[in-house]
């Protein structure tokens, strides 16, 4: 049985360990929409100036929430879900087993890529239905698929990537909050960021793969600047959060 084979089978069953928790699938979907609505009434009443275009804040959030959601259900589940399953073994029982170390990972990050997909497609449909976010069409579509394919799997790897520092299970979430958070809130992902946002602020943001994630989303569904620079940079951190993955990644329980 080949490797892609495999990877098919552990994927389905991903899928149906995933939909068979209801609790967790439904807080997944709601947790960007509730988001959204919160930001939008509490600070979608204005414009901001991105470029040479003037954008209503409530539509700005669609933009934002959408990188949200990929960003929690991309970086943090990975990160969470790979650490409770090393303490609770189930990796090291894994690892002893004939399916390919490929298969096991690349089912959790194929599964975490199609749920962020519905998850912006979801977050895009009600932006559209109540806030009248454009929704992408043509050439600014299919580069708007590439900019969430490209940021989905760079932030699992980046994921997989924090799991092999986080020593236990009972730190998973404040490590992964400790870092995706501040990241977030200074990439304007929380905080319109617009042409008054300060520019160290604006260069701080850049080192990170979240705030060109934003642009690139921002451009699909604000049709504001689109640069591959952007998908580049969320790439190469992509790239960098794998080969520390393969370096530290553990399957044991690291618990003392």
């Amino acid at each position: 049985m080949n490797t892609l084979r495999l990877t098919g089978i552990q994927l389905r069953y991903v899928n149906k360990a995933f939909w068979r928790n209801p609790a967790s699938a439904f807080f997944t979907f709601v947790f960007p929409l509730m988001f959204l609505v919160i930001f939008t009434a509490l600070l979608g009443h204005s414009t901001v100036r991105i470029g040479s275009r003037t954008i209503d804040t409530s539509t700005y959030y669609v933009a934002s929430m959408g990188a949200f959601a990929v960003i929690g259900a991309c970086f943090n589940n990975i990160a969470m879900a790979i650490t409770f399953q090393r303490e609770d073994g189930v990796l090291k029982r894994a690892h002893g087993t004939p399916l390919p170390v490929s298969s096991f990972l690349g089912a959790r990050i194929l599964h975490a890529m199609f749920i962020s997909v519905i998850l912006v497609a979801l977050t895009l449909g009600f932006g559209h239905a109540v806030y009248h976010a454009t929704i992408p069409s043509g050439t600014s579509l299919l580069r708007f698929i590439v900019v969430l394919l490209v940021g989905s799997a760079a932030f699992c790897a980046l994921g997989l990537a924090l799991s092999g520092a986080i020593p236990n299970s009972d730190a998973t979430a404040p490590v992964v909050n400790a870092v995706a958070l501040p990241v977030e809130f200074l990439s304007g992902v929380f905080i319109v960021f617009g042409n008054t946002t300060p520019s160290w602020i604006l260069w701080i943001a850049r080192v990170f793969p979240v705030r060109h994630f934003v642009l690139g989303m921002q451009a699909g569904i604000l049709s504001t600047t689109f640069s591959w620079t952007d998908v580049l940079v969320v790439a190469a951190w992509g790239v960098g959060g794998m080969l520390v993955a393969m370096r530290f990644f553990h399957w044991d329980p690291r618990q003392s």
